[in-house]
């Protein structure tokens, strides 16, 4: 699909919908992350879309929206990547986020022969098309990183914030990293801010030939005591479970932080946290998305 196409995808939404509304249980997405747009009163929802996106040609990325979490227009094709994007599988697990007026998707890549990495692409709006926001990935380039987030501290300081994979540390590993203010690239060194055995819920895990121990998708947001709080992901006892750090600085250069973690989902997926519109259109309420990684669907409560 061109990016001319892309680019009409608000009209394709008016134009192709007919009323016909795809209940969440229909959306085959993994990973799934929702943004709110306030102003437009709809939750824009993106993931991983590609049937096989363990194996094979990657294909892109697609999103939804929806103005009550229930009923979906889509799939719209947001990101279909150039001839010459330096990755060609393993598109994994869109973050959309709003940052001075774009929209920034960050994304995890690989190529043969290159290491998995988070990628920045940027778009005037949630339903793209994005554009890779620089030639080059933001992950350091000999390290295996996955499942890049996004936070803005209280000194306006953007950061990454992301997971150096298992399979090359063993126990895997979290850290963050200033960004420039254009995002473009790093503004500083890899700060270590925990290991998965730091936890002490975590279990062992195989894949294939490898064995270690997980740390998959962060997400980062202020609690309503101003605490900076982290749900993050890893194998537990029963399976695969989400996680929150005891406590994280507000400011990743303070290095204060506590690095036991406890386990409070299990059976569970990545997650992110939202805001969902009040009917009466007051403020919005939070919401806890948690996201099942290998099922169809993902499931929602209030917080």
């Amino acid at each position: 699909m061109s990016n001319e196409e892309l680019e009409n995808n608000e009209l394709i939404i008016h134009e192709n919908s007919n009323n016909e509304w795809l209940q969440t249980s229909d959306i085959l997405i993994r990973d799934p992350f929702i943004l709110p747009v306030a102003e437009e009163r709809f939750y824009y929802m993106c993931g991983t879309t590609d049937k096989e996106p363990w194996d094979g040609k990657a294909t892109g990325f697609d999103a939804y929206r929806s103005r009550d979490l229930q009923h979906w227009e889509g799939p719209f094709p947001v990101f279909r990547p150039e001839a010459d994007f330096w990755a060609d599988e393993n598109f994994w697990a869109p973050e959309v986020h709003v940052y001075r007026g774009r929209c920034y998707m960050f994304a995890s890549f690989k190529a043969e022969g290159r290491c998995r990495a988070t990628q920045l692409l940027a778009a005037d709006g949630p339903l793209g098309p994005f554009q890779p926001l620089s030639n080059e990935p933001l992950t350091p380039p000999d390290w295996e990183c996955l499942d890049g987030t996004f936070y803005v501290d209280s000194d306006g300081m953007p950061w990454l914030v992301y997971c150096r994979e298992w399979l090359q540390t063993t126990d895997g590993e979290m850290y963050a990293q200033p960004l420039q203010p254009d995002l473009k690239a790093v503004a500083g060194e890899p700060i270590k801010l925990f290991s998965a055995t730091d936890a002490a819920w975590v279990c062992e895990t195989t894949f294939k030939d490898s064995t270690g121990y997980v740390t998959d998708g962060p997400y980062l947001f202020l609690s309503p005591h101003n605490e900076l709080w982290m749900l993050w992901s890893s194998h537990a006892k029963d399976g695969y479970a989400m996680g929150l750090p005891d406590q994280l600085p507000t400011k990743f250069k303070d290095h204060g932080y506590r690095k036991a973690s406890r386990s409070f989902a299990r059976m569970a997926g990545m997650a992110c946290s939202s805001k969902r519109f009040k009917d009466n259109g007051g403020s919005a309420c939070t919401s806890r998305i948690q996201a099942r990684r290998s099922g169809r669907y993902f499931s929602m409560s209030s917080g």
